[in-house]
């Protein structure tokens, strides 16, 4: 939607932050959620020139643009944005070992970056369940998963709080296995989660940006006309406290890259050294198009 007269309706009622509001189809908020400029070329180049009057068009084209434009230029980064805490017993108190990871799979030129692991690590919330359904290949209860460039562990105890909640997982590591080595035995485990040195993290707010509205055309389906009804509730989730690799802590506003597992991210202008934010630039994948149909 790019009628200035309805933009204009969301700024002046509040319905964004203003028009450098990364959900706003303005370059002004296009550039703050991190687009880059060859992904817009991109998508002018693949909708073409018609003498027709075309209809609307469907937002994920634009975002696989995006997409295919980060993919190849975004350096890798772990970020964990639901924290669970892993205590790994096995491992010695103090030992930090550095280890390694590419900063691009695509592109070894730009080498590799070290990445601390230590006794307590932290873990996405959703990689771990206590009660897996089928064919879940993450941590769970007496399971083992592999961390990424590390050891593979295994679970050994689930904490709770006094309201039933899991607040740590105790686990054990396999020696030699970091790196993507083999186990010892020969088995194959076939879960790999990211992870975050929880001592060695820089902690982030992380704004995790959507759709501005939930209707391919909004306002088309409704017999006032009234756009506004098809606003997505959920545009927007601001996450607290997430855990990022250390390497992050000193990069410029504007800065790239992929949140590995997660999603493509970039620094929002009011980052700073102190506090670091993250605005989301677009997920791995389309997590639309389950919902398009219906």
């Amino acid at each position: 939607m790019l009628s200035k007269r309805k933009l204009i309706t969301l700024v002046k009622e509040g319905h964004v932050a203003g028009w450098d509001d990364p959900r706003m189809p303005t370059l002004c908020g296009l550039r703050r959620r991190g687009v880059p400029p060859a992904a817009l070329r991109l998508f002018v180049e693949r909708l073409g020139v018609s003498k027709a009057e075309g209809g609307p068009l469907d937002y994920s084209i634009f975002e696989d643009c995006v997409r295919d434009v980060l993919d190849s230029e975004a350096p890798r980064v772990m970020a964990v944005l639901r924290p669970l805490r892993v205590v790994i017993t096995s491992w010695p108190e103090s030992e930090v070992e550095m280890l390694s990871g590419a900063v691009h799979p695509k592109r070894p030129e730009l080498g590799e970056r070290q990445v601390p692991f230590s006794r307590e690590i932290v873990i996405e919330r959703s990689d771990f369940e206590e009660e897996p359904p089928k064919k879940f290949f993450r941590l769970k209860p007496g399971g083992e998963v592999r961390l990424r460039f590390g050891y593979v562990i295994r679970c050994d105890e689930v904490v709770k709080d006094e309201a039933g909640e899991v607040v740590e997982i105790r686990a054990t590591h396999v020696p030699g296995t970091s790196g993507g080595r083999p186990m010892p035995d020969g088995k194959k485990v076939k879960g790999i989660v990211h992870w975050v040195s929880e001592r060695h993290a820089v902690r982030a707010q992380v704004r995790l940006y959507d759709r501005l509205f939930t209707a391919p055309n909004p306002g088309a389906e409704h017999e006032d006309g009234d756009f506004r009804r098809d606003l997505n509730p959920a545009s927007l989730d601001e996450l607290q406290e997430c855990a990022v690799e250390p390497n992050v802590a000193s990069l410029e506003p504007g800065t790239r890259m992929q949140f590995e597992r997660t999603g493509y991210f970039c620094t929002d202008k009011e980052s700073t050294s102190e506090q670091l934010v993250f605005n989301r630039v677009v997920t791995l994948r389309d997590s639309w198009a389950k919902i398009a149909p219906k």
